[in-house]
């Protein structure tokens, strides 16, 4: 898919997890594939894509009316979705056709049978040195550096967030989803929003114009991106600052009930660079938790 989705166009590519989904318009472009990891680094399709966890895939018609609508749609063996691929009008659909055509199997019957998923150990939530991870913490040279850190002290990613200090990281109030966004628009700041499930990571770099609430639903409806997250299920929302050689890194963290990830967000940033001053003045100004009570 990879090889041939520049042959489609512009297509709407989406990933999502249970509580954000997260839509880009554009082009697959500048991909590199690797044996156990992919990427596209396309001005509006970014992605870093895990490939030993796609295992299914279907082309999918859907018929409203007059309205054809045909996608290409990933899962997992366990049946979870990991990406999908919208045609639009604008798309080629006999590059579509063509592909369809050259991987369509023979076999089309309806059985499935779900394979269980192994998640990977998340590392300790409690019985860690604190100490320990403050020192590892604070010589960071590289955000990159941050998964072999939690990796080498066998920490949780959200217990370490919970712990390290407020030098570091510190709660966010609830609600703050509404007051990020709305700051957000207001700066007119270029952020980057990352949601990921255990297939595939998508990003997106720019401003956020136009958000629109709907119910629980917070909604980002941009001409080439749109997001839409699920704001009650967010239990904890961390601003994290993580030290690099150009000076420290600031994101947005938000967490579900079960401590998994649901969306993060930084500044844009090019390495080499500092960190922008209206993204962080836009972090340090979010309403905040007592850090030590939330711990």
């Amino acid at each position: 898919m990879l090889a041939r989705a520049p042959e489609f166009g512009t297509v709407m590519a989406l990933s999502r997890n249970e509580s954000a989904v997260h839509e880009k318009i554009g082009v697959y472009e500048a991909i590199t594939i690797g044996e156990k990891t992919s990427l596209t680094l396309g001005e509006n399709i970014d992605l870093r894509i895990f490939n030993w966890v796609w295992a299914h895939a279907f082309a999918v018609t859907k018929t409203d009316g007059e309205n054809v609508r045909r996608s290409l749609q990933y899962f997992d063996k366990s049946g979870e979705a990991i990406h999908k691929i919208h045609l639009r009008p604008e798309s080629s659909l006999e590059a579509y056709e063509a592909f369809v055509a050259d991987h369509r199997l023979e076999d089309q019957g309806q059985d499935f049978v779900a394979q269980p998923f192994t998640k990977m150990a998340a590392g300790r939530t409690e019985g860690f040195d604190v100490a320990e991870l403050r020192d590892h913490w604070s010589k960071m040279t590289d955000t990159h550096e941050f998964f072999g850190m939690l990796k080498k002290l066998d920490i949780d990613r959200r217990a370490a967030v919970q712990h390290v200090g407020e030098e570091f990281a510190w709660k966010l109030a609830d609600g703050v989803a509404t007051d990020f966004f709305a700051k957000a628009v207001e700066a007119e700041v270029n952020l980057m929003c990352f949601v990921a499930n255990r297939g595939i990571v998508q990003i997106h770099t720019g401003p956020v114009r136009n958000v629109a609430p709907m119910g629980p639903w917070l909604n980002v409806m941009d001409p080439t991106f749109h997001l839409h997250l699920r704001a009650d299920h967010i239990a904890e929302a961390w601003a994290v600052r993580k030290p690099t050689k150009d000076g420290h890194v600031t994101s947005v963290e938000a967490y579900d009930k079960n401590g998994e990830m649901i969306i993060q967000f930084f500044g844009k940033r090019k390495e080499g660079n500092v960190e922008m001053s209206e993204w962080r003045a836009l972090v340090e100004g979010l309403p905040t938790t007592n850090a030590a009570e939330a711990a």
